[in-house]
């Protein structure tokens, strides 16, 4: 049952205390991403772990010109931003991929830290400062960003659940 608590209390967390987040947290975060369901077992999403301010600060102006706000910051000030990627040209990518973010946020809540799956991860690292960042960072291959993890610890208030709407489930026996 703690199992299913704490998947009916995530809630996206969008406000962040400057501090890093521990080692240890990051692994333990990193390790339940790893352990996401992938098609055939491919294991084929990469998960890559920025801490670097510099490049933090590089990709939240990418993506906040993408999203046509060039003044905000779309990951919140938090201190760690783990970028998935799908193999490209792999049909199951996207889906392998986002499972492996929903295994990061959920884990990242288990621990106690706040975390948010911030788009535009795609568009960032199609731009020539994105694929820069991958350079820099060693990616060789053909790597299409699927989302980014925000993580850190919450400068504020677990949100309120919005209410379940009608018809979300349809059970057909």
């Amino acid at each position: 049952m703690e199992a299913m608590e704490n998947l009916l209390t995530r809630r996206s967390i969008r406000k962040f205390k400057p501090q890093q987040i521990t080692d240890a947290e990051l692994e333990a975060v990193l390790n339940a991403g790893k352990y996401a369901p992938t098609a055939k077992g491919t294991q084929s999403p990469l998960m890559v772990a920025v801490q670097n301010a510099e490049d933090i600060a590089v990709m939240s102006r990418v993506n906040a010109r993408v999203w046509g706000k060039q003044e905000f910051d779309p990951f919140f000030g938090a201190p760690t931003v783990v970028v998935v990627f799908a193999e490209g040209g792999n049909p199951n990518g996207v889906q392998d991929a986002s499972l492996v973010l929903g295994n990061l946020l959920n884990a990242a809540h288990a621990i106690g830290l706040g975390g948010c799956w911030i788009n535009r991860a795609k568009e960032t690292f199609e731009l020539p400062e994105g694929r820069a960042l991958m350079e820099k960072w060693g990616l060789k291959g053909d790597w299409v960003g699927v989302g980014n993890c925000i993580l850190g610890y919450a400068d504020c208030d677990q949100p309120k659940p919005a209410p379940r709407k009608e018809g979300y489930a349809i059970v057909i026996k």
